[in-house]
Formats: structure tokens, C-alpha cells, sequence
């Protein structure tokens, strides 16, 4: 595919090729991870806007990052306007340079509280968010969906309206909200995104290879392609798409992230966060399945590493 920069107002993504927010997973240390790989653009994990507000321990833990990520994107969760609003423009945000907002979201509690894809029935009120959040002077995103369910995909219509109402830049995930994470994405849905619409267009899911990220560029047109939890097993796509160097092991990305977490985050959160992140690293790798119940079984930083190298460290091994 080919690798270009995007420019989002006074921002320049230094490749089209994005890591999508996961909640759980792309922390802090992850987007350092995937941005030294090549990724043009990494988001926090879904923030809700109600739980900032009254500056919830966990949701503030969500906001850590630092100078050193090269552009910072927060993607934030909400269904009331002014709430969104507020939030977008509040000290508790003051590091971030991009907000990006979820209407896509398609869990039944996130649905039934009217926010993520719930966003996609309400235009008008999904319109006031956007133009909400753009008075924080920051540049503004949307994730959505093709639509709601699989007989009613409106992916070009939303879209126009995300433009209209101020959007930068719109992501389409190629599936509706009844399809939630299975299914082929439709395409054609998201080439219609782009053809109706003046501002970029990323196309996302089902996206497993650097194959299946070269055929969505070429099918949809879109303006670049955002990796989900395919970035997770292989964090070295990012490399392979964008042709960044990378010299690192599997081994030495377990052991540096590790120490990047362990630097910002308390203990139990780093065992949590490496015992996953591992876990789905090793999942194509042969002959690691009898390490699995050992590493869940880690108590504390010295046992996760002993057992990581019982994992990773078998040579030059990247992936």
C-alpha cells in the first residue's frame, strides 16, 4: 500500500497507518510501542466523558502519556452535548491534541445509554457533539460503523454530516452494530464513506495482515487503514506496512514494554496489562501454549520475567 502522511488541521500523521483505540490494551506504553513501529496515529482506550467529569481514579489513569508520543489522541465516549463539550475542553485534556470521538461502539450497555453506535440513529445530536468538542480549538475525529444493522448501512450519509458538523477526519469500521466484531466487512460501504466526503477517510476491520491492509486501500480508496487487535498479536505490522526499521526481537518489545509500564503504572495494572499483551503475542507461536497457565500464574515483575523468556526469547525471533 502506499505510505503517505495526513494532515489533520495543523497536524501531520507521519504515515496512514493507525492503531485503533482498544480498550485495555492501548495505554501508554502500547502507543509508544506502536508509534517507534511506524503507526501514524494512536489513541488512548475509550474515555467516557460522564467519568471524567467527576475525575474517576481509573478514567484519569487512562489519560497518562508524556512528551515523548509524538502526537497525542484521546478518544472520548459520550452521548450527552454538553458533557462532551465540557470535557473536550478541560484541564483534565489540556495534553491531548486530538480529540477523537466514539460512535462506534457497539456493546449493549454503551448502545442502551445512547452513546457509541446508538450516535448513528441520532444525527442531530451526534452533529452537536461534534461541533461540541470542536470548540476546544483541537482537532476532532470519529470512529462509527456502516450503520446499525446489516439491511440499513448509511456509512456516506454519516460521514457527510461528521463533515459538515466539523469533522477532520472520520474512521469507518466496515461493520454495522449488529454485526459487532464478526462478519466481512462491507467495503463498498466505506468506498462510499470516502467518495462523500472532502476530509480523510480511514477504512478498518478484518484487517489481519499486511495482505488484508493492502486490499482494503485498494477496494475502498480510503485514505488509510486502522490496525485493531491484529496489532496486538503482531505489533511489527506497523513496521512491515510503513517499511520503518526495526531491529528489535519479540523478547526485547516484552521486556521494554514491561519497564515502560512498570515505570508509569502500579504493579498490579503491569501485571494485568503484559499478561494480555503477551498472551495474544504468543498466540501463533508454536510450542508456547504450556507457558500460557505459567503466566497468568506471575505474581510479581521478576516472575513475569522469567516466564517471558521461557516465551520470547528463542533467537532472533520478531513475531
Amino acid at each position: 500500500m502506499e505510505i503517505r502522511k495526513i494532515r489533520l488541521g495543523n497536524l501531520l500523521l507521519p504515515s496512514n497507518v493507525l492503531m485503533a483505540p482498544l480498550a485495555g490494551y492501548t495505554c501508554y506504553p502500547f502507543r509508544m510501542l506502536a508509534y517507534g513501529l511506524g503507526a501514524g496515529l494512536c489513541c488512548t482506550e475509550m474515555v467516557s466523558a460522564n467519568a471524567l467529569q467527576y475525575q474517576d481514579r481509573a478514567t484519569r489513569r487512562l489519560l497518562i502519556t508524556t512528551e515523548q508520543e509524538r502526537i497525542r489522541a484521546v478518544q472520548l465516549l459520550g452521548g450527552n452535548p454538553a458533557v462532551m463539550e465540557r470535557m473536550a475542553g478541560s484541564e483534565l485534556l489540556k495534553d491531548f491534541d486530538i480529540i477523537d470521538i466514539n460512535m462506534g461502539c457497539p456493546v449493549p450497555n454503551v448502545f442502551k445509554s445512547g452513546e457509541g453506535s446508538a450516535l448513528m440513529q441520532d444525527q442531530k445530536r451526534a452533529a452537536a457533539i461534534i461541533r461540541g468538542c470542536k470548540r476546544s480549538g483541537k482537532v476532532v475525529t470519529v470512529k462509527c460503523r456502516t450503520g446499525i444493522r446489516e439491511d440499513d448501512m448509511f456509512a456516506a450519509e454519516f460521514v457527510r454530516m461528521c463533515e459538515d458538523a466539523g469533522a477532520d477526519m472520520v474512521t469507518v469500521h466496515g461493520r454495522s452494530r449488529s454485526m459487532m466484531y464478526d462478519g466481512r466487512p462491507y467495503e463498498k460501504e466505506i468506498e462510499a464513506a470516502k467518495a462523500a466526503v472532502s476530509i480523510p477517510v480511514i477504512a478498518n476491520g478484518g484487517i489481519c495482515s499486511a495482505e488484508d491492509a493492502e486490499n482494503m486501500m485498494e477496494r475502498t480508496g480510503a485514505d488509510g487503514v486502522m490496525v485493531a487487535r491484529y496489532g496486538l498479536e503482531n505489533p511489527f505490522i506497523f513496521s512491515e506496512l510503513t517499511g520503518m526499521p526495526c531491529e528489535k526481537t519479540a523478547f526485547q518489545v516484552v521486556l521494554e514494554q514491561t519497564e515502560l509500564t512498570a515505570r508509569y503504572y502500579d504493579e498490579t495494572y503491569t501485571l494485568g496489562y503484559m499478561k494480555k499483551l503477551a498472551s495474544n503475542m504468543m498466540k501463533k507461536r508454536r510450542g508456547t501454549k504450556q507457558y500460557k497457565e505459567r503466566l497468568y500464574r506471575s505474581g510479581s515483575l521478576e516472575e513475569l520475567r522469567e516466564v517471558l523468556a521461557l516465551i520470547f526469547d528463542r533467537g532472533n525471533e520478531r513475531g
